[in-house]
């Protein structure tokens, strides 16, 4: 069993790391958010359409003595993406840490799907982790100490249900990224890694966020692992 994860007074002074959590003011980019100042990250919290609830995030963990900010973009737009990502370099002086939370699952028949339902899915679910990943492990190979990615897919693309026929494709090409990104980085610099995080949501198990959290302070934290894709889902893709 995991310790629970708490907000340590005064550990950025001894880590002095950045973190940029993309869909990071709700939901699993809030608990990612969370882990991450537990473990001495300063946060940029990036949101679009609920900029305000990543501002009263960031008030929140500033109240803690946690260095925060709040950032937005359309990750439909590449232009908005890089430049967030610079804000975040700029105004922190390093990038230690991106983990890509933001996603959007629109339902609906499949005869009902159209192309630009695709091009949507993958605009965002997709293309804008690889633009923030690729911008921000621009900074990190730079970097001596290197740094890390975490993409968050679904685990459920071994086992995709009906009704989101757009949201399975955009899902599925996260691990090929995540392996690719992985190998270019290391190229580069090989304290610069790339994993993702297969997150499902089982039923039957409490503390979902919390898991899929600990999964991704796991995969920033062990400087020894890159490439891989961890299910946290309680097992239900073996079901």
């Amino acid at each position: 069993m995991y310790e629970p994860l708490v907000f340590v007074p005064g550990a950025l002074a001894q880590t002095g790391r950045v973190a940029l959590v993309t869909g990071g003011e709700r939901g699993m980019g809030a608990a990612v958010v969370r882990a991450l100042a537990s473990r001495g990250y300063a946060v940029a919290i990036h949101a679009h359409g609920s900029l305000q609830e990543a501002r009263a995030l960031a008030d929140q963990l500033a109240a803690a003595g946690v260095p925060s900010l709040a950032v937005t973009a359309n990750l439909r737009d590449e232009g908005p993406v890089r430049a967030m990502v610079q804000r975040v370099a700029d105004h922190f002086g390093r990038i230690d840490a991106v983990v890509t939370c933001a996603a959007i699952r629109q339902a609906g028949p499949l005869e009902e799907v159209t192309a630009d339902d695709l091009r949507t899915h993958f605009d965002i679910n997709c293309v804008a982790a690889f633009v923030a990943a690729q911008e921000a492990g621009a900074f990190m190979v730079r970097q001596p100490e290197g740094g890390s990615i975490v993409m968050m897919g679904d685990s459920a693309v071994e086992r995709p249900t009906t009704g989101s026929a757009a949201f399975f494709p955009s899902q599925g090409a996260i691990t090929a990224m995540t392996q690719s990104l992985a190998k270019e980085f290391a190229a580069r610099n090989p304290r610069v890694r790339a994993n993702c995080v297969l997150a499902g949501t089982p039923a039957h198990r409490e503390g979902t966020l919390e898991h899929v959290a600990h999964a991704v302070l796991f995969l920033l934290e062990n400087d020894s692992v890159t490439g891989i894709c961890l299910p946290v889902d309680g097992g239900t893709r073996l079901a």
